[in-house]
């Protein structure tokens, strides 16, 4: 063989490891989660000849990547994790959303599934549902730090108001680990590969987080669109039953599936206890990033979305740095709505709960958040709103949440109030594009 054609073959077989690569190592395109996902590989879902049913793809569920789990710099090598949700409405296929956004290193997973729970609150998946993810048509993946990865769509049906697992094996060290701690869910841990345990006998160790898992999309029938819930622990649902599905969303959701001339819209809930308008928490990527760095990756990008609901501002006056110039806060909320309504999307706010009797209330505090409720029903924030703090107030001193509403600790509702927020909410004001007038 001439020097010249060794050459031309090692550079062909380059091209080719080239070629695999790209397969393999499917990623996100910016590296704070902001851009659009990259995906490649069969657009038919996987496991079924048949071509893909007509419908529309859109978010069933979702949660926003909160931080790096604490402990977790060596990922959970050797574990299998098995993520429960909920979902919103069905459909007749499914893909899902990984997330490294926190991790340091590069993530692999080289088996993941999804199943329909075979109960509430169990590990078990209903007989005949249990399909394994690819990725660009490969069983594995690696993720790279600050990215994110979509797999490829399943054939799998996934009824409404269900329970999924979705599973995930790395056989390596692969922190920290990218998490949503307040889940009010509980999850499962098993030794081993067992991602395609469909008993689930070998999930023993419990687990109240979500894990990588960032979202759930299927292709629906029934669903137009999604409503996202951009929020703090009001929507989070902190203080709501666990696995009762109790959260204020979870009842939206519910009369949106339900209620006769309502929205056919799913409900995707991007809460993050403890979360502001305007101040990130420590460290890069940041803890608890603001819901202005956030707005673009965990609202604008979710699938099908067709309205907003913004439900933010309490943490600014109540955290440290608080902030207590109510205009600052109302433009805050007004760039939130200025960059939904860019993207043609119709933007419902909520007006702030009242906190007195709470530890960190004062009186200047309540001032601050009577200015801004002020200007959200004067109608220069949002283009409708939602009052949950005449919904919830005590009408006898509305410094207070109603004694009924309040979970014991004077801010985050019971299940009765988070119900009632539900309950509040005029779903009528979902429809429509137009931009307010601010």
């Amino acid at each position: 063989m001439t020097r010249r054609h060794g050459y031309g073959l090692l550079a062909a077989l380059a091209a080719i490891v080239v070629l695999i690569s790209a397969a393999i190592y499917v990623g996100f395109a910016g590296d704070d989660g902001s851009r659009e996902t990259l995906r490649s590989g069969p657009r038919t879902p996987q496991g079924s000849a048949a071509p893909a049913s007509a419908g529309t793809w859109v978010g069933t569920w979702s949660a926003s990547p909160a931080g790096a789990e604490p402990n977790s710099a060596a990922g959970y090598a050797g574990k299998s994790i098995r993520n429960v949700v909920h979902t919103s409405f069905g459909g007749t296929s499914a893909r899902v959303t990984f997330s490294n956004l926190y991790g340091q290193q590069p993530l692999t997973l080289t088996h993941a599934s999804i199943a329909v729970a075979a109960a509430p609150d169990s590990p078990a998946a209903a007989r005949g549902t249990l399909r394994r993810l690819t990725f660009g048509g490969n069983h594995s993946v690696v993720i790279q730090p600050g990215r994110q990865v979509l797999s490829d769509e399943v054939r799998v049906r996934v009824p409404a108001d269900s329970d999924l697992l979705v599973s995930t094996y790395s056989p390596t060290p692969s922190g920290p680990v990218t998490y949503h701690p307040h889940a009010r869910q509980i999850s499962y841990l098993a030794p081993g590969d067992r991602v395609a345990d469909a008993r689930g006998g070998s999930y023993i160790e419990q687990s109240p987080y979500w894990r990588y898992l960032t979202a759930v999309d299927v292709l629906s029938q029934d669903a137009k669109g999604a409503v996202v819930v951009i929020g703090d622990s009001l929507t989070d649902g902190v203080t709501s039953t666990v696995g009762a599905n109790a959260r204020w969303t979870d009842v939206l959701a519910a009369r949106l599936r339900e209620e006769r001339g309502a929205p056919r819209y799913t409900v995707l809930n991007q809460g993050i206890s403890g979360n502001r308008i305007l101040s990130d928490g420590p460290g890069r990527p940041a803890d608890n990033p603001s819901g202005l760095s956030r707005f673009e990756r965990d609202v604008l990008r979710r699938s099908g979305v067709k309205a907003v609901v913004i439900v933010l501002g309490v943490n600014d006056i109540l955290r440290n740095p608080r902030q207590t110039d109510p205009t600052e806060i109302t433009a805050g909320l007004r760039e939130l709505t200025r960059q939904a309504h860019a993207r043609g999307l119709r933007v419902v706010g909520a007006t702030l709960m009242p906190f007195g009797g709470h530890r960190s209330y004062s009186p200047r505090l309540e001032a601050v958040r009577t200015a801004v409720n002020a200007e959200i029903r004067a109608g220069r924030v949002f283009d409708a709103y939602v009052d949950f703090d005449h919904a919830l107030r005590d009408r006898y001193d509305p410094r207070k949440l109603r004694a009924e509403y309040d979970s014991g600790d004077h801010l985050h509702p019971s299940d009765a109030g988070y119900r009632k927020m539900g309950q509040a909410f005029d779903p009528a004001q979902l429809r429509g594009t137009a931009p307010a007038e601010l």
